[in-house]
């Protein structure tokens, strides 16, 4: 998969702050509201709060637009709008429990049933 200049933005400013654990997603096909999920962690509030300014402030270096943070506030899980591109932030213990690596994998794929012939 390649990465768009924004998204590749956004995984820089997070490796920037050290954060852990970044997963790039692929969801073009399982949704029409945008290209890309980004998943990180961040240890506590504060480097949760501080990997999500990051990635404010190097995505708009790049010439890209936030179009909003939720969760700011709180910083156990930040939600950075890029658009195309949606950054999740989470502190370990809430990203376990949610598991949005699972929920934005694609489906399996289903086996063809092999049909045997009788004799």
């Amino acid at each position: 998969m390649r990465l768009t200049k924004v998204a590749s933005a956004a995984v820089d400013a997070l490796e920037d702050v050290k954060g852990r654990d970044i997963k790039v997603l692929n969801v073009r096909k399982m949704t029409a509201h945008f290209d890309t999920v980004i998943i990180a962690s961040g240890d506590s509030t504060r480097q949760c709060k501080a990997l999500a300014n990051r990635v404010r402030e190097k995505v708009k270096e790049a010439g890209g637009k936030v179009y909003g943070i939720e969760g700011e506030q709180v910083g156990e899980w930040v939600l950075v709008d890029l658009g195309g591109t949606v950054v999740h932030i989470l502190q370990p213990a809430l990203r376990q429990y949610y598991n949005l690596e699972e929920l934005w994998a694609p489906p399996p794929r289903a086996k063809r049933a092999t049909r045997t012939r009788a004799a």
